[in-house]
């Protein structure tokens, strides 16, 4: 069939958006929303782009295009270099510190937790700011402390470092992924997306090989650590030379200027009202992912040497190979993605990796073990080579630097107890392993788990949501009036206004607020504190609060058929200081509600 047909609109709600999710899984032209010129949006069904030639989509990347790309790709490999240098490392710290492995593992359970902190605070700086800047201070910080690691006298300031640690390495995936693709055309983001997935593991292998070339030594982990410093170090140098991402330069351009800065956190708080269903399914299928990768890698080493009896040497080349499956994975199907889509992608790939796990855990040897783990890891980090992209086009445009960095976190954090669970089942199980001795059942374990996350992701991805295609990089950005859009002066003389109008009053008596008023037929409601468009109940109320409490319009603009008034809300006395102050919050949460 050629040439675009109408489809029906994007559904509304949690079921009925499942119900169309389900039938357009098997429907294999992508529906996707269209805004016209004039503001309306519909629905059409569009055939997939075709499938290019992967050099060709290289071809099509400008110099600076590849720039920003490699850097944001450096800055996950040294990120996940930063993240596996402990790791790794669990057998000399231990002997370095006097502590057992256990209490060594405390500091990666501290990383893992409040790597979502680090994820919402530079994701929302760089939503706000732009990218440059928050991966800049990040990836610098993030060397400063590796540094930091290597003088840490005591075990407690070892603890105390990597918890700050995992603040700061929260904050890199999310700006790095989106200042790679935003950059990229469109039709290649498949095949970039799968690449950078990828840098998450080829930090591992980094790291393991740097391990490998230092020695065993107790004192040699220090090494590692210095070369992690450097490499983050290095990542925010070069990104100071780089400039500003597209849109932010094309905002700066044509005189775009800064909300108040309330008004960003508000916008915040409005994209968590509408979004938040989006933001439960982001975080519900991250925590299935990142159990897949954990529960299939990360004692996948121990299971070699204890069920299948390798040495030391075997089993970190198994690993290492194991890891060049899982970055041609990720690449192949990320780069398929774009034309078969992403949820068919991740389904296949999931569907695959759980009909291999009987040859995943019954071979013997090391060559049998690395084919199967390099096949393995093939189609399991083939699936996470869609996640970038998938996430980028789910995100709401104007935070697709703290929206994937934040799920993605989250779901990490939820999963972090993975490996955990899978020592403790399998220490608590005895099987007969190669050298005829009873040992721990890693191999059943790690199966049975990972075909029951195989199955929660393959129904999870059914009846999820897909943007393929979506043009996120024309999106405005979030707290930023467009050109000619002088509503931030509007605002200033209004709150200049306001002070004095406080003043009069008496300082410490009046509490002055401004409420801003659009009138139209737009559908937003915020808050009587808000900027709030369109004409409904909650507006009337505010209108209605500003006259009757004494409010006065302080300045207002024209904006074709629409006026754009700031007025002033205040009140005197002492006793009826709190009881307003809770009234005008109930106001607030009924304004919201309507």
């Amino acid at each position: 069939m050629s040439g675009n047909q109408p489809a029906d609109p994007v559904a509304r709600g949690i079921i009925p958006s499942a119900k169309q999710a389900w039938t357009d899984l098997f429907h294999w032209r992508m529906r996707v929303e269209v805004i016209n010129s004039s503001g309306e949006s519909y629905c059409e069904w569009q055939n997939p782009p075709a499938l290019k030639n992967p050099f060709s989509l290289c071809a099509q990347l400008t110099g600076r295009d590849w720039l920003y790309f490699a850097v944001g790709l450096f800055a996950w490999i040294a990120d996940a270099f930063d993240f596996h240098a402990l790791s790794i490392q669990t057998v000399k710290l231990s002997k370095y510190y006097g502590q057992s492995k256990t209490s060594i593992s405390t500091a990666i359970t501290l990383t893992l937790l409040l790597r979502s902190v680090g994820a919402a605070f530079f994701g929302l700086a760089g939503d706000k700011w732009g990218r440059k800047w928050p991966m800049v201070v990040n990836m610098l910080v993030l060397g400063f402390l590796q540094i930091a690691t290597i003088y840490s006298a005591t075990f407690q300031q070892f603890l105390a470092v990597r918890s700050l640690f995992g603040l700061f390495m929260g904050g890199v995936y999310g700006n790095a992924i989106a200042m790679a693709l935003e950059n990229c055309p469109v039709n290649a983001r498949g095949l970039m997306s799968g690449v950078l997935q990828q840098g998450y593991s080829m930090g591992y292998v980094f790291a393991a090989c740097a391990n490998l070339g230092v020695g065993g030594s107790t004192d040699s982990w220090k090494t590692v650590f210095w070369i992690a410093a450097g490499l983050s170090i290095l990542a925010g140098v070069i990104r100071i030379f780089l400039p500003e991402s597209k849109q932010f330069r094309e905002a700066k351009k044509a005189g775009k200027h800064s909300k108040p800065p309330g008004a960003f956190w508000h916008e915040t708080r409005m994209m968590l009202v509408n979004e938040w269903r989006m933001v439960v399914y982001s975080i519900i299928l991250m925590t299935w992912f990142n159990y897949y990768s954990h529960t299939s890698q990360d004692s996948f080493t121990t299971f070699m040497l204890t069920q299948k009896g390798l040495n030391n040497s075997q089993a970190s080349r198994a690993s290492i190979l194991m890891k060049a499956g899982a970055c041609v994975g990720g690449t192949v199907v990320g780069y398929l993605s774009q034309f078969v889509g992403r949820r068919r992608s991740i389904i296949a790939s999931a569907l695959m990796s759980g009909i291999l796990i009987a040859a995943w855990i019954l071979p013997e040897g090391e060559r049998r073990l690395s084919v199967t783990g390099f096949f393995m890891q093939f189609f399991v980090q083939g699936a996470w080579g869609v996640i970038p992209i998938h996430l980028n086009e789910l995100s709401p445009p104007a935070f697709r630097s703290s929206f994937p960095g934040v799920t993605y976190q989250i779901g990490n954090m939820i999963s972090s107890p993975s490996a955990q669970i899978v020592n403790v089942v399998a220490e608590s199980i005895t099987v007969r392993g190669s050298r005829g001795k009873p040992e721990p059942a890693y191999g059943p374990t790690m199966g049975v788990a990972t075909a029951i996350i195989v199955m929660g992701i393959v129904v999870t991805t059914m009846f999820g949501p897909e943007k393929r295609g979506r043009k996120f990089e024309v999106a405005k950005i979030a707290g930023v009036f467009e050109a000619g859009d002088n509503r931030g002066d509007v605002e200033a003389q209004a709150q200049a206004q306001a002070q004095a109008q406080a003043q009069a009053h008496g300082e410490g008596k009046a509490r002055v607020s401004l409420t801003s008023v659009l009138s139209g037929d737009e559908k937003k409601s915020g808050s009587v504190n808000g900027n709030d468009k369109g004409d409904n109940v909650g507006n009337k109320i505010a209108r209605s609060i500003a006259s009757k409490l004494g409010g006065k319009p302080l300045a207002s603009q024209d904006f074709g058929n629409e006026k754009y008034e700031c007025r002033s809300l205040w009140w005197d006395g002492d006793g009826l200081d709190a009881v307003s102050e809770y009234v005008m919050e109930f106001l607030r949460l009924m304004m919201i509600i309507s």
